[in-house]
């Protein structure tokens, strides 16, 4: 199991943050996903078959593109 804290700027409220676990708790091997909109960030623990590049585009697909 993986586990990684993304910033996202664009992350402003709870529904911010709902939003994103819906869309990622819905990739095969994306175990947990909690945020935090005060730091704008999200934690993801994830196992095969989803990766970060895959997470990290599901993210940028649905407006909230992780910031470097």
């Amino acid at each position: 199991m993986e586990k990684q804290t993304l910033t996202i700027s664009k992350i402003s409220c709870g529904h911010c943050v709902a939003t994103i676990q819906r869309e990622l708790q819905n990739l095969d091997g994306v175990a947990k996903v909690t945020g935090d909109p005060q730091t704008k960030t999200i934690t993801v623990e994830w196992q095969t078959p989803a990766s970060k590049s895959q997470i990290e585009a599901r993210l940028a697909e649905i407006g909230y593109p992780t910031s470097a």
